[in-house]
């Protein structure tokens, strides 16, 4: 998670983006890839930080099924995140800081455990969660205040 975590700081320093990052890892817990929020650096809606790390494990295994791998994120997932999960196969997420505006991993829905979508993704939460809850408080007091948008 400290990985994610640093992952997040760096979309915020390069672009502004939102601060999540996000890791996968094999069972012996080595970093096959890495994604951080980049929607305001590539004008991507869909870039946020677990479709990216997805698809540099998708390119690097040259091949989508991700079922070997443990995705580590400092946000809970939301929909689009938990759907591409699903899809990918990914057994297990771990997540950080809950969203409960638009979480999908047990907060505001639960889609990775809802059994009528596939198969049931293992959920861990609240790793770190005040340290990434504070970094997403951090970012989104300052933009309050300086009127960005």
């Amino acid at each position: 998670m400290r990985e994610a975590l640093a992952l997040a700081h760096l979309a915020v320093e390069e672009s502004g983006d939102v601060p999540v990052g996000a890791v996968l890892v094999n069972p012996a817990g080595e970093v096959v890839a890495v994604g951080k929020n980049e929607r305001e650096l590539s004008g991507d809606p869909t870039a946020h930080a677990e479709i990216v790390a997805m698809r540099a494990a998708a390119a690097l295994n040259e091949n989508w099924h991700l079922n070997d791998l443990t995705l580590v994120v400092t946000l809970e997932p939301c929909a689009m995140c938990a759907g591409a999960i699903q899809a990918a196969r990914i057994p297990r997420v771990v997540f950080g800081a809950w969203d409960e505006r638009v979480g999908a991993a047990g907060s505001r829905y639960d889609l990775l455990r809802d059994s009528r979508l596939g198969q049931q993704v293992e959920v861990i939460s609240g790793v770190l969660e005040d340290d990434c809850a504070l970094v997403l408080r951090q970012f989104f007091e300052e933009r309050r205040i300086s009127g960005s948008r």
